[in-house]
């Protein structure tokens, strides 16, 4: 199957592509590369791209493909805190314009990264994909406000599918460290602190990028009657766990370390356990691989062989919403987050090409 992947650079993208390769599928990707100073590990597999921010989608990016797989977002909370009509202009607005294209350019499949953090502020009940929406983000309200106008443009030539994803954690080449899981390791490695952030009874569903990429897979390769216009819960249901439990599997993994807690340290309102068991019925080619403490394996095992720091993870290469003010600064992408170019007179904003 031809697929463009948006986002392709990005944290579960450099997980995904290698695989849809792998898997026989001819990947092309589309991806703006706000981080592209931002590899932690590993490379980038190489396909053929278009570098240009997802805001500018035209029809003839989107012509000749059989699916589409948007994952191109903002994806961290500081981030669509820093500035929300960014958010509500990139995961919006682009994302729709680009189905409507992908739509009208006759593109039969398109995932869209969705999120279990549309549920929000739930409780303890384990919801499933019939749940009502409570979002208390900015970018979890955008993920509710896309699946809704994507289900308008269903039709027979034209297949949404929403993937709720849990919570990501594990290893990928542009790591992000803003993931609770990741941020507990990271902590605990680099100063001997599992640093909590909240009093840490929220609950969280986790799953690991490469079980979200195998899902990207197995719901691109299902028959369409399958996934028409269907939302899933990407993870395991056994694997829902709340912060103060993570926090213990990370103690137990990183020698010396101990559960602390930051000093602003408050209550969370962001509480959910998702049931995954539709897609595990449905979809069986699905096998998620990895639990929780294993991942804390696999992290504390990376950044022992990378020597990492606390300044490397906390500092502006790796924090993304610092990152991206840096970037600011330097004159390299405005205010909007889009690349500027230099010119002999001055710094002007790079125009759609």
């Amino acid at each position: 199957m031809r697929v463009l992947v948006t986002g392709h650079l990005g944290y579960i993208g450099s997980r995904l592509v290698p695989m849809l390769l792998e898997s026989g599928h001819e990947v092309e990707g589309y991806d703006s590369d706000l981080y592209e100073r931002c590899t932690f590990q590993g490379s980038i597999e190489k396909v053929p791209a278009c570098k240009k921010d997802i805001r500018d989608v035209e029809s003839q990016d989107v012509e000749g493909y059989e699916a589409v797989i948007h994952l191109a977002a903002l994806s961290n909370d500081p981030l669509g805190d820093y500035r929300p009509e960014l958010t509500h202009e990139i995961n919006h607005v682009a994302s729709v314009r680009l189905a409507r294209f992908a739509k009208a350019a006759g593109v039969r499949r398109f995932l869209f990264a969705s999120s279990c953090s549309t549920y929000g502020a739930s409780g303890d009940e384990f919801l499933d994909e019939g749940a009502p929406f409570n979002p208390v983000t900015p970018y979890g309200l955008s993920k509710v406000t896309v699946e809704a106008e994507l289900h308008a443009l269903a039709d027979h030539g034209f297949s949404p599918t929403y993937l709720r994803a849990s919570t990501a954690y594990g290893l990928s080449p542009r790591l992000r460290f803003d993931l609770v899981l990741n941020n507990l390791t990271a902590w605990a490695f680099t100063t001997g602190d599992v640093r909590l952030k909240s009093d840490g009874s929220p609950w969280r569903p986790l799953v690991h990028v490469e079980d979200i990429c195998r899902a990207y897979l197995a719901l691109l390769e299902a028959p369409v009657s399958t996934v028409h216009d269907r939302p899933f819960n990407i993870g395991s249901t056994c694997e829902n766990h709340q912060i103060r439990e993570l926090a213990d599997y990370v103690r137990s993994v990183v020698p010396g370390s101990r559960v602390t807690f930051a000093p602003d340290a408050a209550p969370d309102t962001r509480c959910y356990r998702v049931d995954c068991g539709r897609i595990a019925r449905e979809v069986h080619t699905f096998k998620p691989q990895w639990t929780a403490l294993r991942g804390v394996r696999e992290l504390f095992d990376a950044f022992a062989q990378s020597s990492l720091t606390l300044e490397d993870f906390e500092g502006e290469r790796f924090k993304r919403i610092t990152h991206i003010k840096h970037l600011i600064a330097d004159g390299i992408l405005d205010t909007d987050l889009r690349h500027v170019k230099r010119v002999a007179d001055g710094i002007v904003r790079e125009e759609p090409a």
